[in-house]
């Protein structure tokens, strides 16, 4: 075969090469993982909260600086039970939220004195607390409200220092302690009573 200088060669018919194709790949795949993560953020957001514990109120279920995750779906279609650990909006301060404990439910009455909570003349057997009240008052709890103290009974900004809490600003129910990680908890419900009426 003669080799012929003026011979033009023909180019094939270029493909989009293969590296052009992974690169645009990988920006499908990006994007899919970016509307992934939106939607499942949004989503879980839609379904809980998460929370840092900030002070001792709540010493010694709950502990300074402990992040809590919220069950925001709990109280949907019912009320809180007492001996729930619930965060809520401040009814004095808009902006901020609150963990206490459920002792009081609509149409009951509290009463703290000599050491004990009573809810409806029954002492509530609280294995959970710091210690036990230094304070009295009573408080007769309408409907749409919860009466809720902190564990850390007398170190603790309450339902006995600024009054009930309306229902409508409860957020949801604290269900786990996530961090730290060796404080990894459930947070278990705390029956307080046998049986009020």
């Amino acid at each position: 075969m003669e080799f012929n200088p003026f011979e033009e060669e023909v180019p094939e018919e270029s493909e989009p090469s293969q590296d052009s194709q992974s690169v645009k790949q990988f920006f499908v795949d990006l994007l899919e993982t970016i509307i992934l993560a939106v939607v499942l953020f949004f989503a879980i957001n839609a379904v809980s909260a998460r929370v840092r514990v900030d002070g001792f109120s709540m010493v010694p279920t709950l502990q300074d600086g402990e992040y809590v995750l919220v069950n925001r779906l709990a109280f949907r279609n019912k009320l809180p039970e007492r001996g729930d650990i619930i965060v809520f909006v401040s009814p004095q301060v808009s902006d901020l939220d609150l963990i206490k404990r459920v002792i009081g439910l609509p149409g009951d009455t509290i009463r703290i004195s000599g050491g004990e909570v009573q809810v409806n003349g029954q002492v509530l057997n609280e294995p959970y607390i710091a210690a036990a009240p230094i304070y009295n008052g009573e408080w007769n709890v309408p409907e749409g409200n919860l009466f809720v103290l902190g564990d850390n009974r007398n170190d603790s900004s309450d339902s006995h220092a600024w009054g009930l809490l309306p229902i409508d600003n409860v957020i949801g129910k604290a269900i786990l302690i996530y961090w730290p990680i060796p404080e990894w908890n459930l947070i278990q419900h705390v029956e307080t009573v046998a049986a009020i009426q």
